[in-house]
């Protein structure tokens, strides 16, 4: 634990840093495949402290994020093999188990996978690797993760832009929950559709 934290508060210094754009777009883009520390951490403390820019650090996020999640589902794809050992040993959620009831939700749900750890909280590693695994059609998986990671990022920046520190302490106590909700509004619509289909 004292190394996460460690990282993260590396990652919070960039902020303030001539190189912190770039810095978060490697940061999404490194998350979004094997890195453990979410591109959020930095994007709130870009916007706090300039909220005029923060659907362009948005946008960066959002752009590195996919780009990310296109190098996860290749290392799926195409490294697996030689690469598992040192998923499951070294990145949080990453297991064997766990990658079967992935394969099994894809098989199920497909965009709506995708969607789902795009924009929740859920390890979104996990699932771009797993999209690889399981040849999930690459176009799909593309157009989910930007427009999950898209609004995720956007609505952060949203909020800063209008709400400045408040957001902040809005999004602490409340980010989790709402993400969780949209997902359980997914969940109820794709029911509905299989019930009425």
């Amino acid at each position: 634990m004292h190394f996460i934290k460690r990282l993260y508060d590396w990652i919070l210094g960039w902020a303030n840093s001539a190189y912190s754009v770039p810095a978060l777009g490697l940061l999404a883009l490194a998350e979004a495949s094997f890195f453990p520390i979410p591109p959020d951490v930095l994007l709130i403390a870009m916007a706090l402290s300039r909220p005029n820019r923060a659907y362009r650090y948005a946008l960066v996020a959002s752009v590195g994020s996919v780009f990310g999640g296109i190098l996860g589902y290749s290392i799926g794809w195409g490294f697996w093999g030689l690469a598992q050992d040192y998923f499951y040993q070294y990145v949080p959620g990453v297991n064997a188990q766990n990658f079967d009831y992935i394969g099994q939700l894809f098989a199920d749900y497909g965009f709506w996978t995708i969607f789902a750890a795009g924009f929740t909280p859920l390890p979104y590693k996990l699932f771009t690797i797993a999209a690889g695994v399981f040849n999930i059609n690459l176009i799909v998986f593309v157009f989910a993760s930007l427009i999950s990671r898209s609004l995720r990022f956007f609505l952060v920046a949203t909020l800063f832009f209008h709400y400045g520190q408040q957001a902040r302490t809005y999004i602490e106590k409340y980010f989790n929950i709402l993400s969780y909700g949209v997902l359980a509004l997914i969940i109820v619509v794709i029911v509905v559709c299989k019930l009425l289909g």
